[in-house]
């Protein structure tokens, strides 16, 4: 890849988003960071080939359980944490700085994704991810087809939960690649290992309050968007992406990624709870209205709750075994979804205002802020 590739496609997204509004991630992640991501997907192939080989070493059996992981892994995804990263970096660093020698560490982030969406998946019972079935589903499926003793569906769950913990080993290992000063490594993990405590403290509250839904609220329901999501999804990213170019924590640029990612990554799981109620599932790959269906007390719902008139609150809880359709029709009749989208707004604001004063280079600026409107915008 040339040097400066991934930062010289810039100036390309201006034109790129208002055209392509159907995926404005992609569109802005195709203007700025298409060589990254590939440099992304070929690093990963790189290093889980060797690893499966090395496990198919060990049994034929062990070969196809990691091939499995593999296939997980490099089963798309639009690899917005390693971009994050990247532009974290990147806006340290400015654009002479060579990727190859933090390529690995920024690959590693997509294979912590894979953990928690694997883990995340067996706990929601999720059926698919990106279009096609989840790894517990499909595992079952394969015992199934292989005509094998016991319970398909444990089967599937426990073989999954090996494939998320296979990816976290693997991410390690995948981050100790990168060829950067020892000392700064070592800053590097920790930012990494605070990351991973609070996507697990995250997905804990997660948890819980699909167990203990009548002590929810909404400022609880953000406090999990702000661990399981806007820590492992952009704050954290890119204040990775800022250690591994020697930044100290409470560097002015460190503040700045901290107010921004904080913020964007509120405001993208604010989007991903409308999605999962009135995105099209052609689109998100996931079937819509799982939330509602599960009375999950996401923000959306709490909202609706709060600001729902005593008729309507009756019939919220009235409609929660009818069809989801008349129940996403009641949330909306509340006001939650225009005050989710007025909050979605607030925080991408708060998230520019945090760019306008950082030391940041000019084109990771422009990237940011482009970042910052399509993770927020998205359709999928």
């Amino acid at each position: 890849m040339a040097n400066d590739a991934v930062a010289g496609n810039a100036t390309r997204v201006a034109a790129a988003v208002p055209g392509d509004r159907d995926d404005p991630v992609r569109a802005v992640l195709d203007a700025y960071t298409q060589d990254l991501v590939t440099a992304v997907h070929e690093t990963l192939t790189t290093f889980l080939t060797a690893e499966v080989n090395s496990l198919t070493e060990v049994d034929t059996s062990m070969g196809s359980f990691a091939a499995a992981a593999r296939e997980t892994v490099l089963a798309g995804g639009k690899r917005i944490r390693s971009t994050f990263a990247y532009w974290g970096w990147r806006g340290a660093v400015g654009g002479a700085e060579p990727l190859p020698p933090v390529l690995p560490a920024l690959a590693a982030l997509e294979l912590l994704h894979t953990f928690a969406l694997v883990h995340d998946d067996v706990m929601d019972a999720s059926t698919t991810r990106r279009g096609r079935p989840t790894a517990h589903i499909a595992l079952a499926e394969q015992h199934i087809a292989a005509g094998h003793r016991g319970d398909p569906e444990r089967f599937g769950e426990a073989v999954a939960v090996l494939i998320g913990d296979l990816c976290m080993v693997w991410a390690d290992r995948l981050l100790a690649r990168a060829t950067v000063p020892p000392a700064r490594l070592l800053e590097v993990r920790r930012c990494y290992d605070q990351m991973r405590v609070e996507t697990v403290a995250g997905q804990y509250l997660d948890v819980l309050g699909e167990n203990d839904p009548v002590s929810w609220s909404v400022d609880r329901a953000l406090r999990v968007a702000r661990y399981k999501t806007a820590s492992y999804t952009v704050q954290r990213p890119l204040l990775f992406g800022a250690c591994l170019a020697g930044v100290p924590a409470d560097d002015p640029l460190a503040c700045a990624y901290t107010r921004y990612g904080l913020a964007v990554g509120e405001a993208f799981q604010l989007r991903d709870d409308l999605l999962g109620v009135y995105g099209d599932p052609a689109a998100t790959g996931k079937p819509a209205g799982d939330d509602l269906r599960t009375g999950k007390p996401t923000t959306l719902l709490m909202l609706a709750q709060e600001l729902a008139t005593p008729a309507q609150f009756r019939a919220l809880e009235r409609a929660t075994d009818g069809p989801v359709d008349r129940l996403a029709e009641l949330v909306a009749e509340t006001g939650a979804v225009a005050r989710v989208e007025r909050m979605i707004a607030e925080r991408v604001g708060d998230a520019l205002a945090a760019l306008d004063t950082a030391p940041v280079d000019r084109t990771a600026r422009t990237a940011l802020t482009g970042l910052a409107t399509a993770v927020t915008n998205r359709r999928a």
